[in-house]
């Protein structure tokens, strides 16, 4: 269960709303989210006791990209701060300086 790998007392900030959760609060937040969601790890960071991965979410009608920083103390996590962003074609003003090329 997910409630294993984080501190009893562990603080969840997601930034984007500008929200901070319990752990319990996260949990349920995560569990009673509508929908059903994909998620796909694009990349793990490491340095001392964080974690910073870049994660896309998507289901059928939509797509973001969560990056998080994950903080760990005696080998639980005792703080996330994520952002959210969401995923889509650039900004008409971007695209009508005709700079920028596609990732992929």
């Amino acid at each position: 269960m997910i409630r294993t790998f984080f501190n009893k007392k562990a603080i969840i900030r997601w930034h984007n709303t500008n929200e901070q959760f319990t752990l319990e609060e996260f949990i349920r937040a995560n569990c009673e989210y509508p929908g059903k969601w994909e998620a796909e790890i694009e990349r793990i960071e490491k340095t001392d006791n964080l974690f910073i991965t870049a994660v896309k979410v998507f289901n059928k009608d939509a797509s973001f990209h969560a990056v998080s920083f994950i903080k760990i103390e005696d080998d639980k996590i005792v703080l996330i701060d994520e952002y959210w962003g969401d995923d889509g074609a650039p900004p008409q003003w971007r695209i009508d300086m005709k700079i920028g090329t596609k990732i992929i």
